[in-house]
């Protein structure tokens, strides 16, 4: 598990540092998922070895939701005065995502 920690946490840094030395306007760690799903693709034989680590992974992936939680707590005020803007930001990105899943799927299927 820690070999396949290290591995997200390197791909991770890799798209920290091109989005700090390209400026683009995307969080690293996409550019890392980026980076790691082509590596993925490249070299098929390190997939399978990923796999464990990834599902125990998984398994504690309710432990990452503990920051937002937190974040929500003590910024309450600002979301009870700014809960317009967040539900309509809410609604559209999830239509949205719903959508390009939809369209990704249909593609892929073909």
């Amino acid at each position: 598990m820690i070999r396949t920690f290290l591995i997200l946490l390197i791909f991770q840094c890799l798209g920290e540092g091109f989005v700090f030395m390209t400026k683009m306007p995307v969080p690293g760690p996409v550019i890392g998922m980026l980076l790691l799903f082509v590596f993925l693709l490249l070299k098929k034989e390190a997939a399978p070895k990923l796999i464990p680590g990834v599902q125990e992974l998984l398994r504690h992936l309710s432990l990452l939701f503990i920051p937002a939680g937190v974040g929500i707590m003590v910024h309450g005020k600002t979301v009870l005065d700014e809960w317009i803007p967040l539900v309509i930001a809410l609604v559209l990105s999830t239509a949205i995502s719903i959508v390009v899943t939809a369209l990704c799927v249909k593609w892929m299927s073909r």
